[in-house]
């Protein structure tokens, strides 16, 4: 028997898909479970537009994480093209979980809870719904768990339960780690035998110029959350290998008003000399190499509409 075949009988590797209502803290736990930033984290909802592939290690199994965008009610093209994504993920993967934001969803129930606690809740029943009609056995992962009483995230749970679509619970927190080590050994074991998909040391299977454009997009938000709403995408447009050894990267930051051209530059163009040098020390860690980028603003008010966008991203346009 040769070396290979006998990593091949030892070895696991499969497809795991976590999906959930915007804002679960799908990214969160993403970048957790493989311990580097695959997926942007904001404090804004939606920011994940398509399936960023995160690979996690996990004695001899390679979990290969599929971090889909929030599942909500569609009402733009873009909107419709994220579902899509998201539920195509969660077909084409060996073990399906369900993240809910615990907290949120209680308060939601409750005179306390706010428009988007409302808003969560109402997504998680259309993600059941749709569970239900495919019959599809999850596990379900309630998130946030920080500081909630056990007996209150107990009744959740069984709540959750009664709906017939899961086979199993478990309780974490994505942010602080708690609980996520038990979820991890749980997806390795669901992993069908075989060898590895990937190389061990990779972490993210997203093309480079893609990563590159969700690393600055993530720094606009970051930086004018406040003042722009979704309106914005960023396009890596070159791409280039020094020969010095050094990246240099011209992006697009696209805006769909004039009026929030000056919101992203800034005064004196400070707001945009910011995101620059957030997202460059960024690049340059992750490129581990020097890296020149160059920001430009576009106004295009329909960049909703660009099939070279939704191709970068690999969403379907007619969806």
């Amino acid at each position: 028997m040769t070396d290979t075949e006998t990593q091949t009988q030892q070895t696991r590797a499969g497809f795991a898909a976590i999906i959930g209502a915007p804002n679960a803290g799908k990214s969160t736990l993403v970048n957790r479970l493989t311990g580097s930033k695959v997926s942007i984290v904001t404090q804004k909802v939606q920011t994940t537009r398509f399936p960023v592939r995160g690979i996690a290690m996990e004695g001899q199994a390679q979990i290969v994480l599929v971090d889909t965008p929030g599942i909500f009610t569609p009402k733009r093209r873009l909107d419709r093209a994220m579902v899509a994504s998201a539920w195509g993920g969660a077909e084409d993967a060996d073990v399906v979980v369900h993240l809910i934001d615990a907290p949120s969803h209680i308060a939601s129930e409750g005179k306390d809870g706010t428009a988007a606690d409302r808003k969560s809740a109402e997504d998680t029943e259309t993600i059941i719904a749709n569970l239900k009609a495919t019959g599809t056995k999850v596990i379900l992962v309630l998130n946030k768990i920080d500081g909630m009483r056990r007996d209150t995230l107990l009744a959740l749970s069984h709540q959750m339960f009664e709906t017939g679509v899961y086979s199993e619970v478990y309780m974490i927190s994505a942010l602080s780690g708690d609980g996520v080590d038990d979820l991890k050994s749980r997806l390795a074991m669901s992993m069908p035998e075989g060898p590895w998909l990937y190389p061990e040391d990779q972490s993210a299977d997203v093309p480079i110029r893609v990563l590159a454009a969700e690393i600055t997009r993530e720094k606009v938000y970051l930086r004018v959350h406040e003042e722009l709403p979704y309106s914005a995408a960023v396009e890596t447009t070159a791409f280039d290998e020094k020969g010095d050894g050094s990246a240099r990267i011209e992006q697009t930051i696209y805006v769909e008003r004039e009026s929030q051209r000056p919101i992203v530059l800034g005064r004196g163009g400070q707001t945009l000399k910011w995101i620059g040098q957030k997202s460059r020390e960024e690049l340059t860690e992750l490129l581990d190499r020097p890296v020149h980028l160059f920001l430009t603003v576009k106004v295009d008010p329909k960049w909703q509409d660009s099939r070279a966008l939704y191709a970068q991203f690999g969403l379907d346009f007619n969806a």
